[in-house]
Protein backbone atom coordinates (compact mmCIF):
# COMPACT_ATOMS: atom_id res chain seq x y z
CA UNK A 1 0.00 0.00 0.00
CA UNK A 2 2.94 2.33 0.54
CA UNK A 3 3.77 2.42 -3.16
CA UNK A 4 0.11 2.92 -4.09
CA UNK A 5 -0.19 5.82 -1.64
CA UNK A 6 3.00 7.43 -2.91
CA UNK A 7 1.74 7.27 -6.51
CA UNK A 8 -1.73 8.57 -5.58
CA UNK A 9 -0.26 11.44 -3.57
CA UNK A 10 2.08 12.50 -6.40
CA UNK A 11 -0.77 12.43 -8.93
CA UNK A 12 -2.95 14.44 -6.53
CA UNK A 13 -0.23 17.06 -6.03
CA UNK A 14 0.54 17.33 -9.76
CA UNK A 15 -3.12 18.12 -10.48
CA UNK A 16 -3.32 21.09 -8.08
CA UNK A 17 -3.52 24.49 -9.81
CA UNK A 18 -2.19 26.16 -6.63
CA UNK A 19 1.07 24.24 -7.12
CA UNK A 20 1.35 25.11 -10.81
CA UNK A 21 4.48 27.20 -10.14
CA UNK A 22 6.32 24.04 -9.01
CA UNK A 23 8.41 22.92 -12.00
CA UNK A 24 8.59 19.25 -11.07
CA UNK A 25 6.74 16.93 -8.71
CA UNK A 26 8.80 13.74 -8.52
CA UNK A 27 8.98 10.54 -6.53
CA UNK A 28 12.51 11.38 -5.45
CA UNK A 29 15.00 14.22 -5.66
CA UNK A 30 15.63 14.90 -9.34
CA UNK A 31 19.11 14.74 -10.82
CA UNK A 32 18.49 18.12 -12.42
CA UNK A 33 15.46 20.39 -12.19
CA UNK A 34 14.76 24.10 -12.10
CA UNK A 35 13.58 25.48 -8.78
CA UNK A 36 11.01 25.15 -7.34
CA UNK A 37 10.63 21.39 -7.27
CA UNK A 38 8.94 18.91 -4.95
CA UNK A 39 9.87 15.31 -4.24
CA UNK A 40 9.33 12.53 -1.77
CA UNK A 41 12.35 12.55 0.50
CA UNK A 42 11.46 9.30 2.26
CA UNK A 43 8.63 7.03 3.28
CA UNK A 44 8.20 4.17 5.71
CA UNK A 45 5.33 1.96 6.78
CA UNK A 46 4.33 -0.22 9.71
CA UNK A 47 1.47 -2.62 10.32
CA UNK A 48 -1.89 -1.02 11.15
CA UNK A 49 -4.14 -3.99 10.44
CA UNK A 50 -7.47 -4.67 12.11
CA UNK A 51 -9.56 -7.83 12.40
CA UNK A 52 -9.53 -9.31 8.92
CA UNK A 53 -8.39 -6.08 7.23
CA UNK A 54 -4.84 -5.32 6.15
CA UNK A 55 -3.73 -1.85 7.14
CA UNK A 56 -0.61 0.27 7.18
CA UNK A 57 0.56 3.40 8.91
CA UNK A 58 2.62 5.17 6.27
CA UNK A 59 4.85 8.16 6.90
CA UNK A 60 5.82 10.27 3.92
CA UNK A 61 8.28 13.16 4.00
CA UNK A 62 7.91 15.68 1.18
CA UNK A 63 10.77 17.99 0.30
CA UNK A 64 10.16 21.33 -1.41
CA UNK A 65 13.09 23.30 -2.82
CA UNK A 66 12.72 26.89 -3.98
CA UNK A 67 14.68 30.10 -4.49
CA UNK A 68 14.10 33.61 -3.20
CA UNK A 69 14.91 36.02 -0.43
CA UNK A 70 11.28 36.53 0.59
CA UNK A 71 10.15 33.83 3.05
CA UNK A 72 6.51 34.64 2.24
CA UNK A 73 6.90 33.11 -1.22
CA UNK A 74 8.04 29.79 0.21
CA UNK A 75 5.37 30.07 2.91
CA UNK A 76 2.61 30.35 0.31
CA UNK A 77 3.87 27.22 -1.45
CA UNK A 78 4.09 25.31 1.83
CA UNK A 79 0.52 26.31 2.75
CA UNK A 80 -0.77 25.23 -0.66
CA UNK A 81 1.12 21.96 -0.39
CA UNK A 82 -0.19 21.24 3.10
CA UNK A 83 -3.77 22.06 2.11
CA UNK A 84 -3.54 19.75 -0.88
CA UNK A 85 -2.00 16.84 1.05
CA UNK A 86 -4.70 17.02 3.71
CA UNK A 87 -7.46 17.15 1.05
CA UNK A 88 -6.43 13.93 -0.73
CA UNK A 89 -9.56 11.85 -1.43
CA UNK A 90 -10.06 9.09 1.14
CA UNK A 91 -11.16 6.47 -1.38
CA UNK A 92 -8.30 5.29 -3.59
CA UNK A 93 -7.95 2.27 -5.89
CA UNK A 94 -6.97 -0.66 -3.65
CA UNK A 95 -7.05 1.19 -0.32
CA UNK A 96 -8.86 3.77 1.77
CA UNK A 97 -7.19 6.55 3.72
CA UNK A 98 -8.58 6.55 7.25
CA UNK A 99 -6.55 9.47 8.64
CA UNK A 100 -4.06 12.04 7.37
CA UNK A 101 -2.00 13.88 9.97
CA UNK A 102 0.72 16.49 9.73
CA UNK A 103 3.66 15.48 11.94
CA UNK A 104 6.49 17.98 11.55
CA UNK A 105 8.24 20.47 9.30
CA UNK A 106 11.77 21.71 8.89
CA UNK A 107 12.89 24.77 6.95
CA UNK A 108 16.46 25.46 5.97
CA UNK A 109 17.98 28.49 4.27
CA UNK A 110 20.77 27.36 1.94
CA UNK A 111 23.47 28.86 -0.22
CA UNK A 112 22.70 30.93 -3.30
CA UNK A 113 19.39 32.21 -1.91
CA UNK A 114 17.66 28.81 -1.87
CA UNK A 115 15.38 27.23 0.72
CA UNK A 116 14.52 23.65 1.52
CA UNK A 117 11.34 22.67 3.36
CA UNK A 118 10.64 19.17 4.64
CA UNK A 119 7.05 18.26 5.56
CA UNK A 120 6.24 14.91 7.14
CA UNK A 121 2.77 13.36 7.19
CA UNK A 122 1.29 10.17 8.62
CA UNK A 123 -1.39 8.29 6.71
CA UNK A 124 -3.34 5.38 8.15
CA UNK A 125 -4.76 3.24 5.38
CA UNK A 126 -6.79 0.06 5.03
CA UNK A 127 -6.90 -2.28 2.05
CA UNK A 128 -10.20 -2.36 0.16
Amino acid sequence: MEILLRAALLDWLRADPALATVNLVAEEAPVAASLPWLGIAASASTDWSAKGVTGREIRIALELHCRGSDPATAGALVRALGDRVEAIPRGQPGFAIVTTQFLRARVEQRRHNTRSMLLEYRFRVLAT
